[in-house]
């Protein structure tokens, strides 16, 4: 059986920590899944880790299907969330719940992740819950906003901390059954967990949240370049081109296949 939106409030409320990793293929989620990780999260950070792009906005609803249906074929445990990406649910509720419709019906994960605590967000995220479909907020630094704010931390001034926590506590209140706080300030991260019912997800905001989150090419060393708040547990990178550069060389010398690889 796998995991609920319920249990993962009750894990909030025992106080047990919330693992969290991306993932966009069968093969990494097969593997995150039988090392215990709560949530996988189809992040639109496929655009980039995966697809080559410089920003998750390229990305379409299409393409996130795809991977969502191919990471949801490896899970038998986590719970799966797909990110709606940007203009997938941003043109009107209607628009929204046809994106998100999309998502559970073709891929059968269990929820869907959209930005931002903007009046229309939050109509659409009291609208999506209404009517069965889990969904999970994220505020602070929110990716689709890149050209408006950058990768910068967000909630360093009075104004945009009130504004964060204002946004956090509002989507709970419209019914999401999480909030991924990003690159935001851990004492900011600190107190919104406090306040909200539901379990905060962070990444690059402190260790307070009741869960943490990474990208899995970035925890692992595959991404060119990670940002400042992510930690690579080994350099996968470079093993993998050692191992391809190891193979290349026999094959280049006729040492492989050797007999008993016939």
């Amino acid at each position: 059986m796998g995991l609920t939106t319920q249990q993962l409030i009750s894990w909030k409320q025992q106080g047990r920590p919330i693992v969290a990793l991306t993932a966009w293929d069968y093969a990494f989620a097969q593997l995150l899944d039988k090392a215990g990780v709560d949530i996988i999260l189809v992040g639109d950070s496929l655009a980039m880790v995966a697809l080559g792009y410089e920003t998750t906005l390229p990305v379409t609803l299409d393409e996130m299907l795809y991977h969502a249906a191919a990471v949801r074929r490896g899970v038998k445990r986590a719970l799966v969330v797909c990110d709606l990406p940007f203009l997938s649910y941003q043109e009107s509720i209607s628009q929204a719940i046809h994106a998100a419709g999309r998502v559970l019906k073709e891929t059968g994960v269990q929820g869907v992740k959209l930005e931002g605590g903007h009046p229309a967000s939050l109509e659409t995220v009291a609208r999506l819950s209404d009517i069965g479909i889990p969904v999970m907020g994220h505020v602070g630094l929110t990716p689709q906003s890149v050209h408006r704010l950058g990768y910068r931390q967000q909630g360093n001034t009075e104004a945009e901390a009130e504004r964060i926590l204002s946004e956090a506590i509002a989507l709970s209140e419209a019914g999401a059954f999480a909030v991924v706080l990003e690159h935001i300030p851990a004492n900011l991260a600190r107190i919104i967990t406090t306040k909200l019912p539901i379990p905060t997800i962070g990444i690059g905001a402190g260790g307070d949240c009741d869960g943490q989150v990474l990208v899995t090419a970035d925890l692992l060393g595959l991404s060119e370049k990670k940002p400042p708040f992510a930690k690579s547990y080994l350099n996968l990178r470079e093993i993998v081109i050692g191992a391809v550069n190891d193979f290349s060389q026999e094959v280049r010398e006729r040492k492989f296949p050797e007999s008993d690889q016939l």
